[in-house]
């Protein structure tokens, strides 16, 4: 027993067959149990859920690269050419480390010109696009494609690809009017009028170009290739795979490109305003032009920080489109206004005369307010008022109607609202509702003396040459005016009702013929063949008191029948109406009622593209002409 016990407290061997048994039984089991659960995993993964990893895996394994679709070309009224797509070719670096990137593009540095600024920014732009090609440059010249042709092999990671490039063969003349193409920006792609538009895509960026997006833009194309674990293109799929890009539409528009191209022509050398045109019973836009402008060419693709920023930092501010966003005080313009108004509301005839006759000025409530002429016209009835525009008489006229009167009626007549023309960024013009409207904006109430401001068309009273011509427009027409539009065939609303007597159309009409005839204020551009009628203005200018801006608006048609153009001439800084802006609006109407009727007119110059890009000898980026566009500024 003894013994037994002895035995049994004697450790067992590791190596005893019993024990070994027992561990290879528990490994046996784990590993059953790994197997189990390993099995369990793949077949959920291959079985059950193969779909689902399968499509993770294309995912992961496949980039879809958008093809850019050719945009619609946009056509004057005749079929000419306004915007249109040419073939081009994009230079464009595969995504990787920066030190990649740069390493790719100082390879090809020498070869199209990159400077150093393009190289840098170029990697920035990497650092968020990171499965696409990042574009390097946009529509490369003949010489920098030859260039690197000439090499036979491309470097590693660069892509020299076809692509449809936008073009505006008319140049700075269109550039308000038309707008540009550039890639959109991350913040319009956060808003909702942008919703399925993609990084990367190009989109309408002013003018008519991102009024039409949606029609012009067609639709994208796709094709496939296959990428590595890091994102590197590893090759193309089939041909068949891809889905070729839908073109967008054609856009015609109711401009007339030879007459748009003589008003950036003819426009007063150095000086900044606009020009606009209209046919006056339609409302269809012939002429918008505003100066200084920019060549529009620049803009496509991309362009380099250097020249974004001389163009926005611009005292002359050529970026904004003074036809529609530019507001000024419509000066003697506005007269016509108080005029219809007096007539209406039977405070005056067209043959009466004021009590007070002009001297060159007149006295009302602790006020003295000067004539334009300081001699003074001596007595006058409204048709002379309106050909010499004198002031003193559309005091006496605006002191008649009160305040209220004019506020009212210039309210009612769209004074403070948008035209509704159909392109982004019009300005509503200021124009006061009342003597609540000063509180409110100034903090004041105006004094009695006010509304002899109102009355001549100053004060806080600004519009825009497109408001003033629509206006205009009515008093050509019967009364009424319907809203400028752009695209022809468009069935506009009317926008402006005067709701006047044919009699009091047809004493203001008088007057504004006297304005160009018989010695009025305008009388030096009288028209030999067609009859033209209009309104000189000379409105203070805030800026420079000494230097006012020069209004004319006006109409022209055939001697003895309906007018057939509206024009309004805004020049800043023109000193007098007469002088400043109505010459040009005379040769504006000359210009297309003689094209119109088949009649000779002076000669177009042929606009001079430039273009902006990668040096090749060290120019400045500004001066270069028939080259590439820079990288896109965020």
């Amino acid at each position: 027993m003894a013994g037994f016990v002895e035995r049994s407290l004697v450790p067992q061997s590791p190596f005893h067959p019993h024990a070994m048994r027992k561990r290879a039984l528990k490994a046996g089991l784990g590993v059953g149990l790994m197997l189990s659960c390993l099995g369990a995993a793949f077949f959920r993964t291959q079985i059950l859920r193969n779909s689902e990893f399968e499509l993770r895996a294309d995912d992961n394994r496949f980039r879809v690269i958008p093809i850019p679709a050719p945009r619609g070309t946009i056509t004057d009224r005749n079929g000419k050419v306004i915007a249109e797509t040419v073939a081009g070719y994009t230079l464009a670096v595969e995504p990787g480390p920066e030190d990649s990137v740069r390493a790719r593009l100082l390879r090809v540095a020498p070869v199209v010109g990159l400077d150093s600024a393009t190289i840098r920014e170029v990697v920035e732009r990497s650092r968020t696009i990171r499965t696409e090609p990042v574009p390097v440059l946009t529509n490369l010249s003949f010489e920098q494609v030859s260039r690197l042709e000439e090499r036979g092999q491309r470097p590693p990671g660069i892509i020299l690809e076809a692509r449809p490039i936008r073009r505006y063969p008319a140049g700075a003349a269109v550039a308000h009017l038309v707008g540009w193409v550039a890639e959109i920006s991350d913040r319009e792609l956060e808003e909702d009028q942008w919703e399925g538009f993609r990084s990367g895509q190009h989109i309408g960026k002013g003018g008519v170009e991102r009024a039409y997006e949606r029609s012009l833009g067609g639709k994208l194309g796709a094709r496939y290739v296959e990428v590595d674990a890091r994102g590197r293109l590893v090759r193309p799929f089939a041909q068949q795979l891809s889905s070729a890009p839908t073109p967008g539409e054609d856009v015609k528009l109711t401009i007339d490109l030879d007459l748009q191209r003589y008003a950036a022509q003819i426009f007063p050398e150095g000086k900044r305003g606009a020009i606009v045109a209209m046919v006056p019973t339609t409302g269809e836009v012939l002429a918008m032009y505003s100066s200084p402008s920019y060549d529009p060419n620049l803009l496509v693709g991309g362009i380099s920080r250097a020249v974004w920023s001389q163009l926005n930092n611009d005292p002359a501010r050529p970026m904004i489109n003074r036809a529609t966003s530019g507001t000024y005080p419509p000066g003697s313009t506005w007269k016509l206004v108080t005029g219809m108004v007096g007539l209406e509301r039977k405070a005056i005839t067209p043959e009466y005369v004021m009590p007070i006759p002009c001297s060159g000025g007149m006295s009302y409530a602790g006020r003295y307010s000067r004539c334009h002429k300081r001699e003074g016209h001596g007595r006058q009835n409204l048709i002379q008022a309106i050909a010499n525009s004198c002031n003193v008489y559309f005091y006496q006229l605006g002191i008649a109607l009160t305040l209220k009167t004019l506020t009212e009626e210039g309210t009612r007549l769209g004074f403070g609202r948008r035209t509704g023309v159909d392109m982004p960024g019009e300005t509503a013009g200021t124009f006061p509702t009342g003597k609540e409207w000063y509180v409110r904006r100034f903090g004041w109430r105006p004094p009695p003396s006010e509304v002899m401001n109102v009355a001549i068309g100053q004060g806080p009273n600004s519009q825009t040459p497109l408001r003033m011509a629509e206006f205009f427009a009515a008093i050509a027409g019967n009364g009424t005016s319907r809203a400028p539009h752009l695209r022809l065939g468009a069935q506009a609303p009317v926008e402006t009702d005067l709701r006047v007597a044919p009699s009091t159309l047809d004493a203001v009409r008088l007057g504004m013929a006297r304005v160009v005839e018989e010695g009025g204020t305008a009388h030096a551009v009288e028209l030999a063949r067609w009859k033209l009628a209009g309104k000189t203005g000379t409105s203070q200018n805030s800026a420079d008191p000494k230097r006012h801006h020069a209004w004319f608006t006006g109409f022209a048609g055939p001697r003895g029948k309906a007018p057939e153009i509206v024009i309004a001439v805004l020049v800043e800084f023109g000193e007098s109406g007469s002088k400043g802006a109505a010459p040009t609006a005379a040769a504006i109407a000359n210009y297309y009622l003689n094209k119109k009727n088949g009649l000779p007119t002076p000669r177009l110059a042929e606009p001079e593209t430039v273009r902006v890009g990668a040096s090749l000898d060290g120019t400045p980026p500004e001066a270069i002409r028939d080259t590439a566009p820079g990288p896109r500024p965020e």
